[in-house]
């Protein structure tokens, strides 16, 4: 069972087959923004709890729009419910909630607005880099930056602690050092995770500065090979597998996985920063053991970071009341009432303002022994690697990780080779769906 503060952060791992030939365009304003007595009435798709409370406030202020939330599903169900219903011409919601993975293929596909043309382009300095770097597509901006997800280390640092890793590891060679360290514990205590899934290794990916991904307009590239940084990662990550020092058998969000973090069989994780409101429900019995520092860095005094989830709101190109639908998402991501609506019930900010908030960064959390964890988080959008793309194929790229570079938990091949297989089959399919692919 996922719990409601899950749901604050969206993963498109398992997600469907989008085509990027689907139907739909569009930009500029349209419609009634519901300032003639007649009520609109806006269909919005989202899992995310907390558009509840700000969807309240925002009729407080716009009494003739009535604002519908409807989750039709997570991750794959959401994005499938949304794809079948732009294939068909009828159906698709005003406003859907799309991670920034996702932004990218759907932009791609015409089904969104450009929303430059209702003054999005002034926001630019209000989100974070890596933010607002998610939601701009081949220069147009098509949707709007609610939570994100920079990268951070949290550890149970009891159990770093017993294993005689006295300070949290800055770097990836001093997490491998430390991995042992914890392994020599007992056979069943691992320092991280890897289950064959895209996360975490692709986020590590983006956190270390490499762009295995190249995509302008129709044209796109994957590359795994001749790239320093990422030939350094894999080097650790395929070391620390080979070694077992990873926990292979737990996947993320798992009865198991809660569990091994909850008796401290599982010491860290390498996530988003919306882990600091989550990490309780997981494990709860270990109030006060965890802590939180900087994303590793490959070498100390240069530090880089990536994103791990984040989600937007963004205006179907179908959309008959956009101008109604554009006042509801200004107002949820940039009105204070409805970004603090959000923010008090776990999502991480998107915006700087929030970020740099006295009351928001002299919050200590008991859970992470009274630390003051939003002082750590808080830096860690400064710098994020805005140089990373996409694939506009993304969610289709995720559901087939697994079954080519998601091999190498159980040894089937090596990390490097099952990145190449993967690489194979994205380029292929990339092929099929008409863009111009760079061996």
């Amino acid at each position: 069972m996922v719990s409601t503060k899950k749901l604050v952060t969206g993963c498109i791992a398992g997600a469907m087959l989008l085509s990027v030939s689907a139907c739909g365009s569009g930009s500029g304003n349209s419609s009634s923004a519901g300032g003639n007595g007649d009520q609109v009435v806006l269909n919005v798709w989202a899992w995310e709890p907390t558009y509840t409370d700000a969807a309240k406030l925002f009729e407080k202020k716009n009494p003739s729009i009535k604002v519908k939330i409807t989750n039709v599903g997570t991750s794959n169900k959401h994005y499938q419910a949304l794809s079948n219903a732009i294939s068909a011409g009828s159906g698709a919601p005003d406003v859907a909630q799309i991670e920034y993975g996702a932004v990218p293929q759907f932009a791609m596909q015409g089904s969104l607005k450009k929303l430059s043309g209702y003054g999005a382009d002034s926001y630019k300095d209000f989100y974070t880099k890596g933010a607002w770097n998610s939601v701009n597509v081949n220069g147009d901006i098509y949707s709007l930056p609610v939570d994100t997800g920079p990268m951070a280390l949290f550890y149970n640092k009891d159990i770093f602690d017993k294993a005689g890793v006295t300070e949290a590891p800055k770097t990836f060679d001093q997490y491998y050092e430390a991995a042992k360290k914890i392994h020599a514990l007992g056979s069943d205590y691992y320092i991280s995770y890897d289950s064959g899934a895209f996360a975490p290794l692709e986020e590590m990916m983006w956190a270390v500065g490499s762009h295995p991904f190249t995509v302008k307009d129709k044209t796109l590239g994957i590359n795994f090979d001749n790239n320093p940084n990422l030939d350094r990662l894999l080097d650790v990550w395929q070391k620390m597998l080979s070694e077992g020092l990873l926990d292979t058998k737990s996947v993320q969000w798992s009865d198991e996985w809660n569990h091994s973090l909850n008796n401290g069989h599982i010491a860290s994780l390498l996530c988003g920063a919306w882990m600091g409101s989550m990490l309780d429900d997981s494990a709860p019995d270990t109030k006060g053991q965890w802590r939180v520092a900087p994303m590793l860095m490959l070498d100390e005094g240069h530090p880089s970071n990536g994103e791990d989830g984040g989600s937007s709101l963004a205006i179907l190109a179908s959309s008959k009341q956009a101008d109604a639908a554009y006042k509801f998402i200004d107002f949820v991501c940039h009105n204070s009432a409805g970004i603090k609506a959000r923010v008090e019930k776990g999502q991480f900010p998107a915006d700087k303002r929030t970020l740099q908030d006295k009351d928001f960064l002299d919050r200590s959390d008991p859970y992470f022994g009274d630390q003051k964890i939003n002082e750590v988080l808080a830096k860690a959008p400064d710098t994020v690697d805005t140089k990373w793309q996409f694939l506009p194929y993304q969610v289709y790229a995720q559901t087939t990780y697994g079954d080519t570079a998601g091999k190498a938990v159980i040894g089937e091949v090596t990390l490097k080779e099952g990145l190449n297989n993967w690489r194979k089959g994205l380029l292929k399919y990339g092929k099929d769906q008409g863009f111009e692919v760079k061996e």
